[in-house]
């Protein structure tokens, strides 16, 4: 089947996290311990356990996982709204991320039974039980839930995801059609929750050069977009065996996109755009 949107496969997957053997030579410290027990308050009714993953690297302590029972009775219907309710509630040193609540700025975006999502368009009856909740893969850990996004932002800041042109500038607005504004369709709602980046198997092993797909995604936005002219010089940083060519279209990206997107026909359109171009 050919991956188009994350709405086209569950959202839960049968392995949640990959068992790492003894001998494998990961440092001691970064294996994850089993943490504390947080009970329901008394005369709970409806109770959700959440395993919570939690580093605090002041502690000098290894991670741990802290397990959490969740008075459903007094708590939103989403997985944001569960870890509030633990914060205010239980834990007030549990560190994530939140902005909006409304799925539009990425910034809660986690792993949650496995798969990569945001916590605000989670909804709690659609985990598992318990429900495991861990910070996206393959980034430094801030503390918990938190993730380093140095690394990603840099990469993004790499390609000028600006509008860049030669020509004077008009005296109004630079005008497009509607048929050039719906080629943006599909790229430009990418909200840089880096879901996709942190999914891709290709930028686990060569992030330090691999721009991933949610960089590449927003590359095509501009490739794409009428008004800019500086298609050339964008291709020209872009053809590189690491930067480009380490997608090998594995779509783990368009599996895990909350926002419905396709990181692989981006990648997969750029590829086309320099073959054509040195045909």
């Amino acid at each position: 089947m050919i991956i188009r949107s994350s709405n086209q496969v569950p959202r839960t997957t049968f392995m949640k996290r990959f068992p790492v053997p003894r001998n494998f030579g990961v440092d001691p410290r970064s294996r994850i311990e089993r943490g504390r027990m947080w009970p329901a308050p008394p005369g709970v009714s409806r109770v959700k356990p959440f395993e919570i993953y939690r580093y605090d690297p002041d502690s000098g302590g290894n991670p741990r996982l802290d397990t959490f029972a969740v008075d459903l009775d007094d708590c939103g219907p989403m997985v944001l709204d569960a870890l509030i309710w633990i914060k205010n509630t239980m834990d007030s040193t549990l560190t994530f991320r939140r902005s909006c609540r409304e799925g539009v700025c990425g910034s809660c975006a986690m792993n949650i039974d496995g798969t990569n999502w945001l916590a605000c368009t989670r909804f709690i009856s659609e985990t598992s039980t318990p429900a495991s909740i861990y910070p996206l893969a393959n980034m430094r850990i801030v503390k918990d839930l938190v993730p380093d996004l140095t690394h990603v932002f840099a990469q993004y800041e790499a390609i000028r995801p600006w509008l860049r042109t030669t020509t004077a500038p008009p005296s109004k607005e630079r005008l497009q059609s509607p048929e050039e504004r719906r080629r943006l369709d599909g790229f430009y709602e990418c909200i840089l929750c880096f879901c996709c980046t942190s999914g891709c198997p290709s930028h686990w092993w060569s992030g330090d050069r691999f721009l991933g797909p949610a960089v590449l995604l927003q590359a095509w936005r501009w490739l794409a977009d009428s008004r800019d002219e500086a298609t050339g010089e964008r291709l020209d940083d872009l053809e590189d065996p690491f930067r480009l060519y380490r997608c090998h279209t594995i779509l783990n990206c368009t599996r895990t996109c909350p926002k419905g997107l396709n990181p692989g026909k981006a990648i997969a359109s750029i590829k086309k755009m320099i073959a054509e171009r040195g045909s």
